[in-house]
């Protein structure tokens, strides 16, 4: 008889069985919210304390035009894994690592991936077509992004697995827990992943074609996570997502202070950005299939 596909998810989600009531999930939300607010409070009055006109503007534009600012910016996403992890423990009584998964089969899945990934990307980067598109924009001197390169990628990975232990890590294995239909645990931590992608001040008429697009990509990392028991595909896939976004290429408003390249246009621009919205549509679910492959040999 076949395997089901999501049984690996079953033994991922069987520690927060015992304690799957929805207002557990409430008050956990509000308990990572509050982790989470509160050091960033902190650590945002420390630095303004030591550079109240730079940081001042660097905490209320929330661009991270600079390194530092993006440094700080994606590092602080730490904070949401502490409080998932406190909210895990306290509200769920559970490990805080069991959300993660088995931590060795985690980093195997998470490695295994990780390489197929980058092959995958050498490939499109080497083959043709070539020059499609307007020519990008050096941002940074290629030997200062270099010697940024090794704590840009550290930063990049806290705030990947920070957004995965949160959406498809506590959200999704709390309902998970409570519903059997992929249909809730599934698509409605993905809602709220869109949610948080929703930036009409800044995306204008793109705002909502981007948002689909993260909620699209959470529901094939809900089935990724489901299918591989771990977190370890999920947050390979959205680190290498998030590396060639915000490290190798990136837009010029906003979260460009560590990539080499900006593209000449913004967020909010329709004649470029959707036509690269619909390639990213097509990678996006050839990465999906690939990670799939990777994790079944």
């Amino acid at each position: 008889m076949a395997q089901r596909p999501y049984a690996a998810h079953d033994r991922l989600i069987d520690p927060a069985r015992g304690h799957a009531q929805l207002w557990r999930l409430a008050v956990g939300l509000v308990l990572v919210a509050a982790v989470s607010f509160g050091l960033n409070s902190a650590l945002g009055a420390l630095l303004i304390a030591w550079d109240a006109p730079f940081w001042s503007d660097q905490l209320s534009s929330g661009q991270g035009s600079s390194p530092l600012a993006m440094f700080v910016m994606l590092g602080s996403f730490g904070f949401v894994t502490l409080g998932v992890f406190v909210a895990a423990h306290l509200v769920q009584k559970r490990r805080p690592l069991g959300v993660i998964g088995p931590i060795p089969q985690t980093l195997r899945q998470f490695r295994a991936v990780l390489v197929v990934l980058i092959g995958l990307s050498a490939a499109l980067a080497i083959l043709p077509p070539y020059g499609i598109g307007p020519p990008l924009v050096e941002n940074m001197a290629p030997g200062v992004w270099l010697a940024l390169l090794p704590l840009s990628l550290l930063v990049v990975l806290v705030q990947a697995s920070a957004e995965e232990i949160l959406f498809r890590g506590y959200v999704q294995q709390a309902l998970a827990a409570r519903f059997s239909s992929p249909l809730v645990w599934m698509v409605l931590p993905s809602v709220l992943f869109a949610l948080g992608h929703y930036l009409p001040a800044q995306a204008g008429e793109n705002a909502l074609p981007i948002a689909v697009w993260a909620g699209l990509f959470g529901i094939l990392m809900a089935d990724l996570t489901a299918r591989a028991g771990t977190l370890g595909p999920a947050i390979a896939v959205h680190l290498v997502n998030n590396v060639t976004a915000l490290v190798f290429v990136s837009l010029p408003d906003t979260l460009s202070g560590l990539a080499l390249y900006v593209v000449p246009y913004d967020m909010a621009d329709t004649e470029y950005l959707r036509d690269w919205l619909l390639v990213d549509f097509a990678l996006m679910i050839v990465t999906w299939l690939a990670a799939r492959l990777a994790i079944r040999r």
